[in-house]
């Protein structure tokens, strides 16, 4: 298998074949993939589709949106988030990210991972598919949100 580079260190252990994934895990990042389709991105030209399944099952998507403004842009995976939460959602199993970056994988922003993190609670992780737009055969990489932010702030860590 070949090494990664992946937030500054070589992560081939976490990297698989798409077809050798759960087909649940295939609808989630094709759906995500899809999402990517949306993304409103003229600044930056990066397209970023995201996709989380929530504990009954339910998909939802979002993409990135930039504004002028830039403070005012929004992640792919905050859109997918605050569309399930905004439909009373708040127990997220698993989430998928496609972008087209030549060297890795696009992982969430620490915003989004602080943001993912806080529902990740109760000892719950939330798993983190990440992957490229490209025709299969497709690798991904499989982590997860604490596995991409140990020690995030949480508010029982602030007493």
């Amino acid at each position: 298998m070949t090494q990664v580079f992946i937030n500054g260190a070589t992560d081939a252990a976490n990297v698989r074949e798409h077809d050798s994934l759960d087909a649940s895990i295939q609808e989630l990042i094709r759906a995500a993939a899809e999402a990517r389709n949306h993304a409103y991105c003229p600044y930056s030209n990066f397209a970023v589709g995201a996709a989380i399944r929530t504990s009954d099952g339910s998909i939802y998507t979002g993409c990135n949106i930039e504004n002028g403004a830039y403070a005012a842009s929004i992640c792919a995976e905050r859109t997918a988030a605050v569309k399930a939460l905004s439909e009373g959602k708040r127990q997220f199993v698993a989430c998928a990210v496609v972008a087209q970056q030549d060297n890795g994988f696009t992982t969430p922003c620490g915003v989004c991972r602080q943001f993912l993190a806080e529902f990740a609670s109760n000892g719950r992780d939330i798993a983190l598919y990440a992957a490229k737009p490209t025709n299969l055969p497709l690798r991904v990489l499989c982590t997860s949100v604490l596995q991409l932010l140990p020690n995030g702030f949480s508010f029982s860590s602030s007493k």
